[in-house]
């Protein structure tokens, strides 16, 4: 940067920025549309999921409208860091803050959202957090953030830089989408043939419910990682935030994942996310799995992916929604799942389903990465750029 250090001054977040209270009945102002906090999607400023207003049971919470150029911030769990930038008009629980720039000549509307997008926002944010389950902040501790603020010339140059960052991420994200949406019609397709011989789960392989987590086992000699619902997502694992507990000789011996075993989610509040799931590749060395979580390993008429490839068929199609049970959670239980129909064809036929699976998940993985790589840019980007002009090159590096 070619300003001065001068140009720059350090402001409080709630001098300029100001939270909007403006509260609404959805139905009868004709809002057609409601954001919840699962529509609000971490490192994206696009809002690219909704619901409908109409039609929907909405709490008493779903209050708070929101205007285009607001902020919508995720106040609930701040380390997910939930930041939208709101194209449309809608309305939202309370206890997501509505937020504009109170001072348009001094704080750009279209610059206030990469402000609370920047790693300092969110760790003053978390610091001022508080309850253990469900963390949460209040707006007058926010209001408390102080930070660098450009002059206007300089925020507007910012600001195009960052939100072009944004529209390449949204064209990539489409095409992220397009390739979930192939590869669905590909698990539709390839296993849609009514005249292969079909067995029940558990005569296709060994069906096993993952170890109880309780407070005996949170101590002990034999401290072992483990994978939760939390670790399990659509065919991938997400491995940041892996927990251990106590697996005895003979608990490691029943509980141990071994690659190639499917892991399913064997409850969920939402009944659509019952029997989600992904393979285990080997990724970390003794890890075993807890007990919301169910264990597929194949026998030899089928193969790992094969199943596998079923299973998220399953999921996605809404066969093991309509089998769950109960009401709050819905589960899986490993009886249930050992009693679900599975298609096993001959060997060399599985192959070729697999084939084609792989070939989609390689796809829709490539473009994954892709995006990855340029919200991190953006990310890092942002970062040096809010420091102020003495910001270098290397911090972009370590950012």
């Amino acid at each position: 940067m070619n300003m001065q250090q001068e140009a720059w001054r350090t402001v409080r977040f709630g001098s300029l920025v100001r939270q909007v209270k403006e509260s609404t009945d959805p139905m009868a102002d004709g809002l057609e549309r409601f954001v919840a906090g699962e529509h609000m999607d971490s490192r994206q400023l696009h809002i690219s999921r909704w619901g409908e207003v109409k039609g929907s049971s909405l709490g008493p919470a779903f209050h708070r409208r929101f205007r285009p150029g607001q902020v919508l911030y995720g106040s609930r769990r701040t380390y997910l860091r939930k930041v939208s930038y709101a194209e449309f008009d809608g309305v939202c629980a309370n206890t997501t803050f509505v937020a504009e720039s109170a001072e348009p000549g001094e704080l750009l509307p279209d610059f206030l959202p990469f402000v609370m997008t920047a790693d300092p926002f969110h760790r003053h944010s978390e610091s001022w957090s508080r309850g253990s389950v469900n963390p949460y902040v209040n707006w007058p501790d926010i209001a408390k953030y102080e930070f660098p603020l450009p002059p206007l010339s300089e925020q507007r140059r910012i600001a195009d830089l960052l939100w072009s960052f944004e529209r390449a991420a949204r064209v990539k994200a489409t095409a992220l989408k397009a390739a979930r949406q192939a590869e669905l019609a590909a698990l539709a397709e390839l296993y849609d043939e009514p005249e292969w011989p079909v067995r029940r789960v558990d005569e296709a392989g060994e069906v096993q419910l993952g170890m109880k987590r309780e407070p005996k086992v949170h101590e002990g000699t034999d401290l072992r990682p483990y994978l939760r619902v939390a670790n399990v997502g659509d065919d991938q694992l997400s491995l940041d935030d892996v927990l251990g507990m106590n697996f005895d000789s003979d608990a490691f011996a029943k509980y141990a994942l071994r690659p190639k075993d499917v892991l399913l989610v064997e409850g969920n509040s939402s009944r659509n996310q019952v029997g989600r799931a992904a393979m285990y590749r080997g990724e970390i060395e003794d890890c075993c799995f807890q007990m919301t979580l169910l264990r597929f390993r194949a026998g030899g008429e089928v193969l790992p992916e094969f199943a596998l490839g079923w299973f998220r068929r399953c999921q996605h199609f809404g066969a093991f929604a309509r089998v769950s049970a109960g009401t709050n959670i819905a589960h899986l239980p490993a009886g249930l799942l050992s009693a679900q129909p599975i298609p096993v064809p001959p060997l060399s036929v599985q192959r070729r389903v697999v084939e084609r699976l792989e070939a989609a998940r390689e796809l829709r993985t490539t473009l994954s990465e892709d995006l990855a790589r340029t919200r991190n840019l953006m990310q890092r980007t942002l970062n040096v750029l809010l420091q102020g002009p003495g910001a270098s090159a290397d911090a972009a590096t370590a950012a």
